[in-house]
């Protein structure tokens, strides 16, 4: 056990100073960092993740700069150590001696691990805002921008005939180690060539009914494991160990008991949602997910960021880490309420499509007075595809009477719900006899998603139908949804400003760590350690020149104000 006893680093020693500038006339991101920003890190930040007695840790402030510059230079966690000791611009940044010896490199582990245990590694993130503040370089409002990015889980992906073998494989070896004696007189001649070692299984000879019959015969050998852990003779513990809860939910999730008692291997339609089955055994938070047209299985991490036309540093504010199949709209209502408790909630927040639906920009602007900007009144009607006829954006809607007016000036006539592939609709309708005798009506009349027969007197083509609304549970009556939904592609900063999204980063790609509470510290290092980068080259970035005037001009200013 290791208790904290608070250092201060407040002055950088003299003799570190000197040569820190010497050696770097120009200065380094953590040189350039520490004299704007003081100390980042301060040990009083982490008091609460260690307890008052024991011997003493290292420095938790120091460790945690340690950390951000690891990442920021892609180093190993044993050269991060070796830059403490060698590098005197890392010294300067941590207010060490030049002949400091430094740490060993396993402590970098631990103290990754106690930010993940203690939930501790968002702290990390508020205590730089908060430097950020304080010396003039951020502040709330403004506009910022989000996006996500998967993340590859840090497992090898398996088929499912892999993942039920390594499964069952790495349930024997906890059960060998637990209690070797109970299971011995289980095991069959042919598991030891079978789950010996690391299950690889490529292309099966015979297609599906082959897949079929070796997946029912590792489920027989598993359900055998299974039924025996849960007879009266098998000690309770074993029940408890991790690889057997998971063995036992994967075979749940792969298998069931047909009409005659035999287990039976599931078709792929019959499998659970990709959110709630597994496929990893070592990584039980790691899922399966398709996002236009990129597959993966990980995690998803969300990046929020200032995108100020100032003078101030465009810098990380929030990051979010999730599993794979949480969709990037379910993050809205709590990305603002995390930078609403930080006070750092902007203006304008330009996000994708997938972040927003109407409740959700009505919720914004009325829990927290966020003008949410994105393309989400895109019409995929073949009017809008093909330019002729009238899109969606050239009714007028009136929402409280429930009627909605076409460009020549006729009212609607019908109005109610519809349902359509998942989602709830506002169907609206117009007399049929009045849309036929338009005199700016041309060309064939084109099949809509609804067939003509469960819309008695209408056809399709007088038909138009409002944004989705109903399926967000923070979702308020439509109205000032879909006006905010139709706004954004009509106004002519649009472009520009959603441009913006597209540049949002960082991006790590790879998962250094299992179980998404330790995944999360990755990005929110990565994510400090782009602001170390960003604050450096926004303090080395030279203003502008002024130009010399030229004699003409300074004879015109002269005569022009004498």
């Amino acid at each position: 056990m290791v208790s904290l006893h608070p250092e201060s680093h407040l002055r950088i020693p003299v003799e570190t100073v000197r040569t820190a500038w010497a050696a770097c006339p120009k200065g380094t991101p953590v040189m350039l960092m520490r004299d704007r920003l003081d100390v980042v890190f301060a040990d009083e930040d982490f008091a609460d993740l260690y307890p008052t007695d024991g011997r003493p840790a290292l420095s938790p402030g120091q460790l945690a700069l340690v950390s951000v510059l690891q990442f920021a230079e892609n180093l190993s966690d044993r050269r991060a150590a070796d830059a403490v000791r060698t590098r005197i611009d890392w010294k300067y940044g941590l207010g060490l001696e030049p002949d400091d010896p430094g740490f060993d490199y396993s402590v970098l582990c631990e103290f990754r691990a106690r930010l993940a245990e203690g939930d501790a590694a968002e702290r990390l993130l508020q205590v730089m805002l908060q430097r950020l503040v304080e010396a003039g370089l951020l502040r709330a409002g403004g506009r910022q921008r989000t996006d996500s990015t998967h993340v590859l889980a840090a497992v090898r992906n398996l088929g499912r005939l892999e993942l039920v073998g390594e499964s069952l494989r790495a349930a024997l070896e906890d059960l060998a180690e637990a209690d070797e004696q109970w299971l011995l007189p289980l095991l069959e001649p042919e598991w030891g060539k079978r789950y010996g070692r690391r299950v690889e299984i490529g292309k099966v000879p015979g297609g599906k009914p082959a897949v079929a019959a070796l997946g029912e015969t590792i489920g027989r050998d598993g359900a055998k494991i299974l039924t025996a852990l849960w007879g009266t003779q098998a000690p309770p513990g074993l029940r408890r160990l991790a690889q057997v809860e998971i063995l036992r939910r994967i075979w749940v999730h792969q298998y069931y008991w047909d009409s005659r008692g035999k287990l039976r291997w599931r078709k792929g339609k019959a499998l659970p949602p990709a959110s709630l089955r597994f496929d990893s055994t070592y990584d039980t938070d790691a899922h399966y997910c398709v996002k236009r047209g990129t597959a993966w299985r990980g995690y998803r991490v969300h990046f929020s960021e200032t995108c100020d036309d100032t003078e101030r540093p465009d810098v990380v504010v929030h990051v979010a880490t999730t599993i794979a199949t949480v969709q990037d709209g379910e993050l809205t209502p709590r990305i603002h309420d995390d930078l609403a408790g930080r006070n750092m909630l902007p203006d304008e927040h330009v996000v994708d499509s997938a972040y927003v639906t109407a409740g959700r920009i009505e919720r914004a602007r009325r829990v927290h007075g966020v003008e949410l900007l994105s393309p989400l009144d895109r019409d995929h009607s073949h009017q809008a595809r093909a330019g002729e006829g009238f899109d969606k954006s050239c009714f007028a809607i009136d929402w409280d009477e429930q009627e909605a007016a076409c460009p020549q000036g006729h009212v609607s006539t019908g109005w109610g719900p519809m349902r359509s592939g998942g989602y709830e609709y506002i169907q609206i309708g117009f007399d049929q006899a009045t849309c036929l005798a338009c005199p700016v009506r041309s060309g064939p009349v084109r099949s809509g998603p609804v067939p003509v027969h469960q819309l008695p007197g209408l056809s399709p083509l007088d038909r138009i139908t409002a944004p989705p609304s109903a399926r967000d549970p923070d979702a308020q009556p439509p109205r000032p949804g879909h006006r905010a939904m139709a706004a954004p592609l009509r106004d002519p900063r649009w472009n520009r400003i959603h441009a913006l999204r597209e540049r949002t980063g960082p991006r790590p790609r790879r998962a250094r760590y299992r179980g998404v509470r330790k995944v999360h510290v990755q990005p929110v290092l990565t994510a400090l350690a782009c602001n170390v980068a960003r604050i450096a080259d926004w303090l080395n970035t030279p203003a502008p020149a002024r130009r010399r005037a030229t004699r003409l001009h300074t004879l015109y200013a002269s005569a022009a104000h004498p």
